[in-house]
């Protein structure tokens, strides 16, 4: 078949397509009445000449998928999932066989009273579905995308054997995909506040206008800040739906574009975010939690602010519904505890003792720059880092007149010893080393020290300039200073 038949056949085929399409636009979407709403679900699922006799019921949630029910073939060749307690949330969702073939279908503005009838050679294109509009229109979308992508992936092979040049089939590729564009289009237009719509809507880039007056990093700026103008935030089934419609999109969106942005700048895109998603429980639920976890866990230096902020803003005053109270309460605790560690804070205050019994006041310590350092003998790390930073602040420390405080954090008497033993014998004599069995505060809980080593790089006036070093960072922070000052 040559190329100029399979274009007019093809053309034929879509015109036909669109025809039924337009009918079935002109029957408007039928809502099950909210007056007298049924309790639970029953969805059956019938598959003509199958041999399966268990089917499973499942749902995507934020890019993976969960079993929902169980179903076994009864005396009338049906699967029916139905229980009258428990309710099927709006999202994507599908059947799926021991073996891992499967069907996806929607449960969306609708009560989930759905009947399913297929056949085997093809659960998709052979769906019939009773009792849900919205479904028809699903799998009316899924037969013209299986459609378009089908006649693209078999005129490869016709375009190989006929000596076309890629060129050519790119071309007649990217004419199917306008096509499948404009379909899409008018089913938006046509179906405005279904779940087929919210698919691919989601999907869609945003458009970023290529003025001549704007520099790339304005056109950068636009893109985030219109990222998410094609996805429906205030839909709970965004949340149910394959990695690639929201979930992928919104890990790339804070873990490539705003990747090493301020956390003032972070803060505030992801409040802008999140008020979006207000009228939805579900994505609300989903945005506040997950950024919150994903600012916990960083080990970015500066970016436990993102934390503190959000911590305040939304479990401190009560909009995470879905925590416990002691949940909240430890997580508010932990972000008071931060807050006061935030860059740009005065480090709380430290008075401890040396080995000999002089005192010593950390906000007292000489120099124009001070390392705070809390340490551990019994600690692997420390063994390594410790050193490796006591040498790096020997060749700095006249430069930029620094001075050290480091705090055994370990006091006990199995760690005194070795602390006295490896100050020696690494040559750590000329920090001022303290001893934290006794101070003016409980460090511990002040300074969040769970882990060791923790390091902090102050400033004359104890103000925290960074934290979580190392020896390398300290050069690189030291470098980025002194460059400011220029």
């Amino acid at each position: 078949m040559t190329y100029s038949n399979r274009k007019n056949i093809y053309r034929t085929t879509l015109i036909c397509c669109m025809l039924s399409f337009m009918l079935a636009s002109f029957s408007p979407l039928s809502y099950a009445s909210k007056k007298d709403p049924k309790k639970g679900y029953r969805i059956s699922l019938t598959i003509k000449g199958g041999k399966d006799t268990v089917m499973y019921m499942g749902n995507y949630y934020v890019g993976k998928t969960y079993a929902t029910d169980t179903a076994r073939i009864n005396k009338k060749g049906q699967f029916v999932f139905e229980n009258q307690d428990r309710q099927l949330l709006p999202g994507l969702y599908f059947f799926t066989n021991p073996q891992g073939r499967y069907v996806e279908f929607v449960v969306h503005n609708e009560e989930p009273f759905f009947a399913f009838e297929t056949e085997n050679n093809n659960w998709t294109a052979n769906m019939k579905v009773k009792g849900s509009h919205e479904n028809d229109i699903f799998f009316l979308y899924n037969s013209y995308r299986a459609s378009i992508y089908g006649t693209v992936d078999s005129a490869y092979n016709v375009y190989q054997k006929e000596g076309k040049s890629e060129a050519e089939f790119n071309a007649f590729r990217d004419e199917n995909l306008r096509i499948l564009d404009s379909i899409e289009r008018a089913m938006v237009d046509t179906y405005p506040k279904t779940m087929v719509s919210l698919l691919i809507n989601a999907r869609h880039e945003p458009f970023v206008p290529n003025n001549s007056d704007m520099t790339e990093y304005d056109r950068f700026i636009y893109y985030i800040d219109h990222y998410f103008d094609n996805t429906d935030l205030t839909d709970d089934a965004l949340v149910r739906t394959p990695d690639a419609i929201f979930h992928k999109r919104f890990v790339n969106y804070f873990d490539s574009y705003l990747h090493g942005a301020e956390a003032e700048m972070i803060c505030r895109y992801a409040d802008t975010l999140i008020e979006k998603a207000r009228p939805s429980k579900e994505v609300f639920k989903y945005l506040v939690h997950t950024i919150t976890e994903k600012y916990l866990q960083t080990n970015i230096m500066g970016y436990d602010a993102v934390y503190v902020h959000l911590i305040k803003r939304y479990y401190a005053t009560g909009k995470a519904y879905w925590s416990s109270p002691s949940v909240i309460d430890e997580n508010v605790k932990r972000a008071e505890t931060w807050e006061r560690l935030l860059i740009g804070k005065e480090a709380p205050d430290l008075f401890m003792r040396d080995d000999n019994g002089l005192a010593y006041q950390l906000h007292k310590m000489p120099g124009k720059y001070k390392l705070l350092i809390f340490w551990s003998p019994s600690c692997g790390h420390c063994k390594t880092m410790i050193p490796e930073l006591y040498k790096t602040w020997v060749e700095m420390r006249d430069k930029y007149q620094m001075s050290a405080y480091a705090v055994l954090s370990e006091p006990d008497d199995h760690n005194r010893p070795l602390w006295r033993k490896m100050i020696k014998e690494k040559g750590l004599t000329e920090w001022v080393n303290v001893d934290g069995g006794e101070a003016n505060i409980d460090w511990h809980e002040v300074y969040d020290v769970i882990t060791t080593p923790q390091i902090y790089l102050l400033d004359q006036d104890n103000k925290i300039v960074a934290k979580k070093l190392n020896a390398e960072l300290l050069v690189q922070i030291m470098n980025i200073l002194e460059k400011e000052k220029q």
